[in-house]
């Protein structure tokens, strides 16, 4: 079979098609004929060197498909059915065939495709642990950076649904602003603007967000910091910059901020309730309730280009390997 392989780190060139043996399941493991991979920027981060794992390393931690063979100790019905997974050891997606545990297996809804499902099942878990772990009302302010893309965009939506208001939308680039507001967010503002800071305090009656998330770092999440309120909360949970943000604890303490590390929460969830996350995301997305968006599908003898479009930043949703 064919895959994508990364036998040294570095640019997205690195990233190379081979022939391989197609993986069998062990006990508890299922095999899936990927037809959908998701190409996601925390790829791009570990293929760069910057969270090496050892290699070869071989990408693709999201796939849609069929299971075509189960391990000892899983369901046989589960055979064809039609999923979306998580793979083992979050390696090996961008494959004909990619191998992941049951548990980590989703059931894909009737009137769900595979190129919807798969930008939502896990990107709708993980935002529904990060509100969950930054404790949003209905009533008070969030901001959400990287607005546009895809855990971000639904971060919106979900905060929406919460009752938040506004839900200020912070995407870097003015041709990301409308994307922002066509998911839901009330107010939009371009991190590359040097006022938007100031425009978060005015959306906010010149409080701040009560509560700021934020996947860029740097000087980005630094600012988010800034834009929060007296006493509000700041979850960080990424670092897309390349940098995590920085944190001075006399102004952590002087202005009464709690900063969280909401995913890491999310993530130490009983697995059974990470499962109910990514199921609610699925249902939520065939009611209509959470709506996705696909910036690019390549095939994947083109995962170089997905992994470019990444690190570009160009990019609103998500990006999709064809296989």
């Amino acid at each position: 079979m064919r895959i994508v392989r990364v036998r040294e780190f570095g640019a997205p060139q690195v990233m190379r098609i081979e022939e391989t043996d197609a993986p069998r399941p062990a006990a508890g493991q299922v095999a899936v004929d990927v037809k959908v991979a998701g190409a996601t920027y925390a790829e791009t981060i570990v293929r760069s060197g910057r969270y090496p794992l050892p290699l070869p390393y071989d990408p693709g931690i999201e796939v849609g498909g069929r299971v075509t063979e189960v391990g000892p100790g899983v369901d046989p019905s589960l055979l064809g059915a039609r999923v979306v997974a998580t793979t083992l050891g979050n390696t090996g997606g961008y494959a004909e065939v990619a191998v992941a545990e049951a548990g980590n297996v989703f059931a894909v809804p009737d009137g769900l495709t595979l190129d919807r499902a798969v930008p939502v099942f896990q990107a709708g878990a993980v935002a529904v642990g990060v509100l969950a772990a930054m404790r949003v009302r209905a009533g008070e302010s969030v901001l959400v950076t990287a607005a546009a893309g895809r855990i971000g965009s639904v971060l919106v939506q979900l905060a929406k649904r919460l009752g938040a208001e506004p839900v200020i939308g912070g995407v870097g680039g003015p041709g990301k602003l409308a994307a922002a507001a066509g998911f839901g967010a009330d107010v939009t503002v371009d991190y590359g603007d040097p006022g938007w800071v100031e425009a978060v305090r005015d959306a906010t009656g010149g409080r701040g967000a009560d509560v700021a998330v934020d996947a860029i770092g740097g000087d980005v999440g630094a600012q988010a910091l800034a834009a929060a309120a007296n006493g509000g909360r700041l979850g960080i949970y990424g670092f897309a910059s390349g940098a995590w943000t920085p944190l001075d604890a006399i102004e952590i303490v002087r202005r009464g901020l709690s900063v969280v590390g909401p995913l890491g929460i999310a993530f130490a969830k009983p697995l059974d309730e990470q499962r109910a996350d990514a199921e609610r995301a699925l249902a939520a997305a065939v009611a209509g309730d959470l709506t996705t968006r696909v910036h690019a599908v390549y095939p994947l003898e083109d995962a170089v280009l997905a992994h470019l479009d990444l690190e570009s930043r160009r990019t609103v949703g998500a990006v999709l390997l064809a296989v």
